[in-house]
């Protein structure tokens, strides 16, 4: 986990807030494919005669369509991208682990019909591959890089996440998120933002200025849903201080 911040204090007291809708992020956030990932790019790396070190510098929270892009214009359409990415978790599998605490929290969120989605900058076949591979819950509710035109930090992602929950944009809604162009997509869309040590050092994620910084999804539970007005009460705990 890099943290790299010295004696990082994750003492916060324990709050409870109540939110109309939880949207995730999903690599680093629910499931942490990052061996996967770089055995992934590697791979691809050596077919377009492309540095792999260069590409996984700029690829983390970024859609494989913007990094394809960059390195080969020719491979930047959905169904070469969706055709790549759908291999993950099938071939890397193995490399995959959940993040601590993904799979209770989902759990408790799907058994009380909790308003959440995932929102990632990866393809349908990707995300679906990983949820079945780890035997995770499946949402209801799902935005893939494929149905926006800018990925994040453009906020249209979360935009378009709170609209698939049908909620107004008045609404207080919690994005669960690991990396900085995540955050800075969340707090974009006008949502609150917690921000997990899971994939950047701490430093990364304090200047995208999330609301909350915990260590993974252990310190983010699912404590009830209001039967009459759908909100989700979540408690944070052993936030960065």
């Amino acid at each position: 986990m890099p943290l790299l911040e010295e004696n990082p204090a994750f003492t916060g007291r324990p709050e409870t807030h109540k939110f109309a809708g939880i949207l995730f992020d999903m690599d680093g956030t629910i499931v942490d494919s990052t061996d996967a990932i770089v055995k992934h790019w590697h791979k691809i790396g050596k077919e377009l005669g492309v540095d792999p070190a260069m590409i996984l510098q700029s690829s983390h929270g970024r859609r494989s369509i913007d990094t394809f892009q960059l390195y080969d214009p020719s491979k930047a359409n959905w169904e070469y991208v969706r055709h790549v990415e759908g291999l993950i978790p099938r071939q890397f599998g193995l490399d995959a682990v959940e993040v601590p605490g993904a799979r209770n929290l989902l759990a408790s969120l799907e058994a009380a019909k909790a308003p959440w989605a995932i929102v990632t900058s990866g393809t349908r076949p990707l995300v679906t591959g990983w949820l079945d591979v780890m035997k995770l819950a499946h949402p209801r509710n799902l935005v893939v890089a494929e149905d926006v035109k800018e990925g994040k930090p453009d906020p249209e992602c979360y935009r378009l996440g709170r609209e698939k929950l049908g909620l107004s944009a008045d609404t207080r809604v919690l994005v669960v998120e690991d990396s900085p162009a995540g955050i800075r997509a969340g707090k974009a869309a006008s949502c609150n933002v917690v921000g997990l040590a899971t994939t950047h050092d701490i430093a990364q994620l304090r200047e995208n200025g999330p609301d909350w910084i915990v260590k993974d999804l252990q310190s983010v539970r699912f404590v009830n849903r209001n039967a009459d007005t759908g909100e989700v009460a979540i408690e944070i705990l052993h936030s960065l201080e």
